[in-house]
């Protein structure tokens, strides 16, 4: 990479790729200078350390799976958007598993920290699957969170290879998704009563 076209950008962009093929924990400021064809101290300039950089990462990482969710979802409703999103997460991780990982042990600040930010829109687009079942807003932060804990957790022990039984992940994703519909197609009354949706 020539040095006249490196910046903030090229070095976050670059310290992503070598997380994915190395592992987060793996980066060094040395590993990534040696990427982009610099000396160590040449990529101070363009980034604060290694912590920053992390920041930076999980915060590319956050903007793409946002865009990939809000993609993945548009044209769709209800159990279409959910298998499309779902799948459209599980594969951004898959082929992406160092800069995700960057987003579990970043520390976020406030409502204007540019990962904050990137992490409500994401959040959004999933609350936009949700609208397809037509879940009272008194409930959907509870499906949300739902959601969010069980595509994370899948996603999660999957890249810690942490399904070591003989059946296939995928079938389990499936199966998965299916349960998370099936659940959400329940609503509650004022009493706490679930109702089915027809």
């Amino acid at each position: 990479m020539p040095r006249a076209r490196l910046g903030s950008a090229a070095v976050t962009e670059a310290g992503a790729s070598l997380a994915d093929e190395i592992g987060v924990g793996q980066l060094s400021m040395g590993l990534v200078a040696e990427r982009v064809g610099v000396k160590t101290p040449s990529l101070y300039k363009h980034v604060g350390g290694l912590a920053d950089l992390t920041y930076r990462i999980a915060v590319l990482a956050m903007g793409e799976l946002g865009d990939c969710v809000r993609d993945a979802a548009q044209g769709r409703a209800g159990t279409d958007a959910l298998i499309a999103v779902a799948r459209a997460m599980r594969m951004y991780v898959k082929e992406h598993p160092g800069r995700y990982r960057a987003t579990n042990i970043v520390t976020p600040g406030g409502p204007e920290d540019p990962f904050v930010v990137a992490s409500d829109r994401l959040l959004r687009s999933l609350a936009a699957v949700l609208h397809g079942y037509r879940i009272s807003p008194a409930e959907e932060i509870h499906a949300l969170r739902m959601l969010r804990s069980m595509l994370h957790g899948f996603v999660t022990l999957e890249l810690e290879d942490g399904f070591r039984l003989g059946v296939d992940a995928s079938e389990s994703f499936d199966w998965m998704i299916n349960t998370i519909d099936h659940a959400l197609r329940f609503t509650y009354d004022r009493d706490g009563r679930p109702s089915r949706l027809k």
